[in-house]
């Protein structure tokens, strides 16, 4: 029993148990509140319409836009369309060929064309490829009345044509989905959401130690020369760590549509932007600040869209989450693996934020009182005197 207390009386004790439950009020309430009501955003998700048939897909685009309950809008073209979906400004492309209502006269099914850009969150894709199915299916019960009526208007014909005709009434519609940016397993589509884990778990770890090493050298370093020190560990870390969790993805068989390169260079990129950004929060708040990356590690999970797509996500949410590097990293790290438009977005966002966050770093540093050099002044002074 003695031996238990004396281990509840240390700092690092209680810290340690504080820790842990901090982990489980602050995840809590951040992932309850933030996917609250996901569901009811599903009419955020958007599907681009193009219809290229001057016959019934006119009306056939009419009666979807309303009553899908997604956003629709039409596109003129189909390339337009593609560019829309490949920049993430569509969920869904649904093209309507020109041939459609001549399909549907014909033996064959009328076929429509949907595409869906799985370099996304895994949920985008299921979603989508289940609103294609509804769509296809709802279509052709609608075409099949169609036929079956048109079959009663014309009773007179031979019977083996009545079972040809009854025969092509089994399927009206038929769906061709077709995925861009194609993933090919779950392992791969959690490469993103990996990566941010890991790489701010570790920045947090990483800057409560260099905290902690940075007021045991406070005697004898000064405060800026400790910052820039602190500074050039970082930049020079996030290319190791950047450098192990590349490799370990290509060893580990991850698909990398854009190469090893540009993967390593952009985690460096957001891992740098990860470690001054948990720095800072220990630089204000000393070990306190480790607090605040414990949020800005839950908020960051929630809000990045690597888990749900960013759109489901309340407003409160989704505008928080522009402000953080995760978002980024997540988008760009689904370019880079699985297939996508220009990094340039996400690269000058993350510079952005980590010159803003070097900025509030060495604006803290100015405002911070050295306590060292006082002490060492008072000393000075009593031995004087």
């Amino acid at each position: 029993m003695k031996s238990l207390m004396l281990f509840l009386k240390q700092p690092t004790t209680k810290i340690g148990i504080l820790t842990a439950c901090m982990f489980q009020i602050i995840f809590s309430t951040i992932w309850m509140t933030g996917y609250h009501g996901v569901n009811d955003q599903m009419g955020n998700l958007k599907i681009v319409i193009v219809n290229d048939d001057s016959g019934i897909g006119s009306k056939i685009v009419d009666h979807l836009q309303e009553n899908l309950p997604f956003k629709t809008e039409r596109a003129e073209n189909i390339a337009i369309a593609e560019e829309m979906l490949k920049n993430r400004e569509a969920d869904m492309v649904m093209h309507i060929p020109s041939n459609f209502s001549a399909q549907l006269e014909s033996p064959h099914p009328a076929v429509i064309e949907y595409k869906i850009n799985e370099s996304n969150p895994a949920m985008i894709k299921n979603i989508m490829q289940g609103a294609a199915n509804s769509i296809t299916a709802n279509m052709n019960k609608e075409a099949t009345l169609m036929g079956a009526q048109a079959v009663l208007n014309q009773t007179s014909l031979p019977q083996e044509q009545r079972e040809i005709i009854a025969q092509s009434l089994s399927q009206r519609v038929a769906a061709d989905i077709e995925s861009i940016y194609p993933v090919k397993g779950f392992s791969d589509q959690m490469v993103p959401l990996m990566l941010v884990l890991a790489s701010f778990v570790g920045a947090m770890l990483m800057a409560l130690n260099l905290g902690q090493a940075a007021n045991n050298l406070a005697g004898t370093i000064g405060r800026w020369k400790r910052y820039g020190i602190i500074a050039v560990i970082n930049i020079a870390s996030a290319l190791l760590i950047s450098l192990l969790g590349s490799s370990f993805i290509v060893m580990l068989g991850g698909h990398i549509k854009h190469g090893f390169l540009s993967l390593w260079g952009f985690q460096t990129l957001f891992v740098v932007a990860f470690l001054f950004l948990a720095q800072l929060f220990v630089l204000i708040f000393g070990m306190a600040g480790m607090v605040f990356n414990i949020i800005l590690l839950s908020l960051q999970l929630v809000t990045s869209g690597a888990l749900v797509p960013r759109d489901l996500l309340p407003d409160f949410f989704y505008s928080i989450g522009r402000y953080l590097p995760a978002t980024y990293a997540v988008e760009g790290n689904m370019n880079i693996l699985f297939g996508g438009t220009t990094l340039s977005h996400d690269l000058w966002a993350l510079f952005w934020i980590i010159f803003v966050v070097i900025l509030l770093g060495m604006a803290t540093v100015a405002m911070k009182r050295e306590k060292t050099r006082e002490l060492t002044s008072k000393t000075s002074l009593e031995m004087v005197k």
